[in-house]
């Protein structure tokens, strides 16, 4: 077995000198870093199929498998790991006892990286050099003097004192409160949200590392909202950030990144490298033949125990985008810039542009990937994924550190984010004009100048939508696939549309207006509907499969979530409409506390708390204290939506075609796609 060794940086506390090398599956190979005083492993050349990553307490090992954080009598820790990700050693004197008075000075090791994608076909293959880290396949090792950062820090976390070769400016930071207001005194409802949000934490290994899907008392069949879902801990990994705390957030950005590239398996086939876990759990089991120690293991859930066995595709893109957030909020750029944190953007992008047979720029995924993970219609090319896709694009593109090797990725991502936000501004976009062009549509075209180029049938307008849509403003259906337009209104998807940037200002524009025009459709007695109008009669029986828990108005068919409040709250301080948001947050206020913050809230205009709804659901609690704290300080608001970029409307892969057989769709379009 060809072998490579790669040092990178692991700055989870209490560690004062971490050295991690990486060992991932058909990406590296790796051999553990030797470590003075620190514990021999034997590394199989078989990859571990385990998918646990373990901390030990009060007890001393030598053996082989897991991540281990090991605390012994004398107080000395040692953190050991052979996931497949890599193989990290800890080694620190009173780890967990560092006195306030005392610095720390620590070793930062990053190479260069080393990968091997040739098991995957990318939409990037054919643009990238064998120079590129998709290509590079070196023997015996990585041969690489590795660059050595100093960086010392007082025992105050947030201060540096000293930092060579990877400087963050926190300059930024000085001028974010500059437009806020005076503080005021939060109000019981916040202090109350605040509380509960705290006890919600969970920790690892004696830090913070996220925060529980729900954390009711009385549930005595938690399912698995007893975990810590990369979704659901946005909200609250934002509300953190924008009150000054980032360590669970960098925690959390790390551990995650950790269990990425772990084996996972259902029914003996694996899915793609890059793949993040859907959950995670921290469990606490006894050491056998240990008197009184125990061991933490980090259990993920890559959607081989969730409903309907999916994988969760938004997962990976809400982790690229919670990382672009730490970054702009904390002035702490140097996190993504690491080498193990660059090189986990690039698997998830692989696998977002891997090749398919797919005609169209939007990705394509099956029902139950994203927040709506039940059956509900949804598979195909639906809107949310795609607005969060072209969202973590940007992030991306944004992040990467462009070099020989990721010079080509970029200019891809480049290309994807054209074509995309061309296709749904095209495409997925109705409002009255559209609705009745497509009443007129003729079907059956053969010719590349068809009008009606995915042959859509007139008779698929639902009648509701004829009463329903407004003579001012639109929004962008819910998918589009051959010979299939849904209609629904998906209020996620549009909203990150505004926030990305995916829509023209004018359709953001126009989507505000009719949430606005729609108020007592979409918000009514609690913001905002998950989705409108819901499914009802033999369409939700054939659609649902009859979900007992998706009936008509409830849950994800038509139900109301308060979660969604900080992300409408953002798009309305982006398109200066923060009225619109103060109004909804205003509604929330009145009765989230009353209610105990629940999951979801039921009926038309959602006046029943959800029938099976969790109660001191988590984030619902942080898109609450989120929102209040976006609307408070609009300049870091600022920070978290992208303005139109006008080069990507200019970047056409048809200009490069040599051939005269392709025709560009966008001249016709072009005028629109501008306003």
């Amino acid at each position: 077995m060809n072998t490579s060794s790669c040092i990178g940086i692991y700055t989870m506390k209490p560690c004062c000198r971490i050295f991690i090398g990486y060992r991932i599956s058909s990406i590296f190979g790796g051999s553990h870093v030797k470590s003075r005083n620190s514990a021999r492993i034997n590394l199989s050349k078989s990859h571990s199929k385990s998918v646990h990553h373990r901390c030990y307490s009060n007890v001393k090992f030598q053996e082989k498998g897991y991540s281990r954080c090991v605390v012994g009598t004398d107080r000395r820790a040692f953190c050991n790991s052979d996931s497949s990700w890599g193989h990290s050693r800890v080694l620190a004197k009173n780890s967990f006892l560092i006195d306030k008075g005392s610095s720390r000075r620590g070793i930062l090791v990053i190479p260069r990286v080393a990968s091997d994608i040739r098991n995957h076909s990318t939409s990037i293959e054919n643009h990238v050099n064998e120079k590129g880290f998709e290509k590079i396949y070196i023997q015996g090792g990585l041969n690489v003097k590795p660059l050595v950062i100093e960086r010392i820090e007082t025992s105050n976390e947030n201060e540096v004192v000293k930092e060579e070769d990877n400087k963050v400016d926190l300059d930024i930071l000085k001028d974010l409160n500059q437009n806020v207001t005076a503080e005021r005194d939060a109000s019981e409802i916040e202090k109350e949200a605040w509380k509960l949000l705290r006890d919600s934490v969970v920790s690892y290994c004696g830090h913070p590392v996220g925060t529980v899907a729900a954390n009711e008392p009385a549930d005595k069949q938690p399912l698995n909202y007893d975990q810590v879902f990369i979704r659901d801990f946005v909200p609250s990994a934002l509300a953190f950030l924008l009150n000054g705390e980032e360590e669970i957030v960098k925690n959390f950005l790390l551990h995650t990144l950790q269990l990425q590239s772990w084996e996972k398996t259902v029914d003996c086939y694996s899915p793609g490298q890059g793949l993040m876990p859907a959950s995670f759990k921290v469990r606490t089991v006894p050491l056998d033949g240990s008197d009184g120690a125990f061991e933490e293991v980090l259990d993920p859930d890559f959607g081989e125990s969730a409903i309907g066995r999916v994988a969760p595709v938004d997962s990976g893109l809400w982790w690229i985008i919670l990382l672009r957030s730490y970054g702009k909020i904390t002035g702490d750029y140097a996190l993504q810039e690491r080498v193990d944190v660059q090189t986990g953007i690039r698997l998830i992008l692989n696998l977002c542009l891997t090749d398919g047979f797919d005609m169209f720029p939007s990705l394509l995924v099956t029902d139950g990937s994203c927040m709506i993970d039940r059956r509900m219609g949804i598979h195909g090319h639906p809107l949310e994924i795609q607005a969060l896709f072209y969202a973590a694009l940007r992030c991306a593109r944004e992040m990467l550190i462009v070099n020989d090797g990721t010079k080509n990725l970029v200019a891809a991502i480049n290309n994807r984010l054209s074509a995309l936000s061309f296709h749904v501004r095209e495409y997925y976009w109705v409002d009255m004009k559209k609705i009745n062009e497509i009443y007129r549509y003729k079907t059956e075209e053969y010719s590349v100048d068809a009008i009606n180029k995915f042959n859509i049938y007139p008779d698929q307008i639902p009648s509701w939508l004829v009463d329903w849509i407004p003579e001012e403003g639109g929004y962008l259906i819910g998918n589009l696939e051959p010979g299939h337009m849904d209609f629904r209104f998906f209020t996620l998807g549009n909203l990150w549309a505004i926030v990305s940037s995916l829509g023209t200002p004018k359709q953001n524009e126009g989507i505000l207006n009719l949430i606005e025009a729609k108020w007592d459709d979409l918000v009514a007695h609690m913001p905002l509907k998950i989705c409108y109008p819901a499914l009802e009669y033999e369409e939700w029986r054939i659609i649902t499969g009859s979900d007992p828990k998706n009936t008509p108005w409830s849950y994800h068919n038509g139900g109301s979530w308060p979660t969604l409040l900080w992300q409408f709250t953002l798009a309305c301080v982006k398109m200066g409409r923060p009225e619109l948001a103060q109004k909804a947050v205003a509604l929330a206020e009145q009765r989230l506390s009353v209610d105990k913050w629940p999951e979801y809230y039921d009926t038309r205009s959602g006046r029943f708390i959800g029938k099976q709804s969790r109660l001191n659901q988590t984030w619902t609690i942080a898109g609450f204290l989120a929102s209040k704290m976006l609307l408070e300080n609009p300049a870091k608001a600022s920070l978290l939506f992208w303005e139109e970029d006008y080069e990507l409307l200019e970047i056409c892969v048809c200009a490069l075609s040599k051939t005269g057989r392709k025709k560009c769709s966008r001249s016709a379009a072009r005028s629109q796609i501008h306003v």
